[in-house]
């Protein structure tokens, strides 16, 4: 198993820049020398400056149990108005299986936005073609946060804003074709933050591109790509915290294969092809 708002008037300005001192503060407690926006904040338009840091994570505005999963039309929003979605039923065992049901489909040029995905969140949401996520929180990543599905290899996904985080394996899952880009979002505790499907019974050239993203450790790697495959990974602007060490790899090769093997990990860093992006593109804080 996913571009800005026009300036707005000094008042409003002014407004927004109390509010983002409020939440630094309330964030200060849980990440020091954050740059914090409020959960409010980010439903009405505002998004993470660019050399900023991990944002506060946003408050549910009330709960909604999901017991089957909810389809989200072609070309259609479904606007989640920041209540907590969280499985029930056939999709509340919490479990890591493959194959799990997710809590929401999404059809091709579907959006799904304001929204945070609570525990368990089974199998998170199914993009089946070009598809927006924005401002969409896990709080728990079930067996995987997102996968792209589309079989065009012009399909466009889209992430926008929002986070993942305890997510054992992978947030993104890229098992389609086409193009995905994530802006503005975060994540801590992972695995992967996406991954090109490594064995898929049938696969695809994927372009990937990261942009402006704040990852905590403890996590493994940012992008993992198939170069046999023709798959590009490109980094710009990611920041990462607590991570001294460096064992985040920001960009990781891999051998994939249409037989369901382990797929081979070739190598790890920019080399200009498959792993765009230079040192300048990754902070350490």
């Amino acid at each position: 198993m996913s571009q800005r708002a026009a300036a707005r008037p000094a008042r409003a300005e002014r407004s927004a820049r109390r509010t983002t001192r409020r939440a630094g503060r309330r964030a200060l407690a849980g990440l020091t020398g954050a740059v914090a926006l409020t959960g409010a904040a980010i439903t009405a338009g505002a998004t993470l400056p660019t050399a900023g840091a991990a944002a506060a994570w946003p408050t549910p505005n009330g709960s909604k149990p999901v017991p089957a999963t909810i389809s989200v039309p072609a070309n259609t929003p479904y606007d989640g108005g920041m209540k907590r979605h969280y499985g029930t039923g056939d999709l509340g065992d919490g479990g890591q299986d493959e194959g799990q049901a997710p809590l929401f489909t999404l059809a091709d040029g579907a959006v799904l936005k304001n929204v945070v995905l609570g525990s368990p969140a089974a199998d998170g949401v199914h993009c089946l073609g070009s598809c927006t996520l924005q401002n969409v929180w896990w709080e728990d990543v079930g067996e995987d946060a997102a996968t792209f599905k589309s079989k065009s290899s012009s399909a466009v996904y889209t992430v926008t804003g929002g986070g993942a985080k305890k997510a054992s394996d992978k947030v993104f899952q890229f098992n389609g074709a086409g193009r995905l880009t994530i802006t503005g979002f975060q994540v801590a505790d992972f695995g992967k933050l996406v991954r090109s499907c490594g064995n898929c019974s049938t696969q695809y050239k994927r372009t990937i591109v990261v942009d402006n993203v704040d990852v905590t450790a403890p996590g493994g790697s940012i992008a993992g790509i198939n170069t046999n495959y023709g798959d590009t990974a490109t980094l710009r602007n990611i920041r990462i915290h607590g991570d001294s060490s460096k064992k985040i790899k920001p960009c990781v090769r891999y051998t994939g294969n249409n037989t369901g093997a382990e797929p081979v990990q070739t190598g790890s860093g920019p080399d200009g092809t498959y792993c765009r992006y230079t040192a300048s593109d990754i902070t350490y804080r």
